[in-house]
């Protein structure tokens, strides 16, 4: 399995999704805390991937948005 970065930032997301319904519901502190430490983690590591993946586009700024690339049209 190839990871990429947007896997890593979906694994991050569900990570923090969880430290909050734990907080939330009132888990013990070591829960809530463990969870946190391994969350803070999860970001270092997901912006590492997200910033070293190797990713290439014939996309430039004057393509404005991707959905409406109003740079070619003009």
């Amino acid at each position: 399995m190839k990871s990429t970065a947007l896997f890593w930032v979906g694994i991050t997301t569900l990570i923090l999704l969880t430290v909050t319904i734990v907080a939330a519901m009132n888990f013990p502190f070591n829960w809530v805390f463990y969870i946190t430490v391994l969350g803070q983690i999860a970001v270092v590591y997901m912006v590492y991937k997200v910033l070293t993946d190797d990713y290439t586009t014939d996309k430039t700024f004057e393509d404005f948005y991707e959905d409406n690339p109003i740079g070619k049209y003009r």
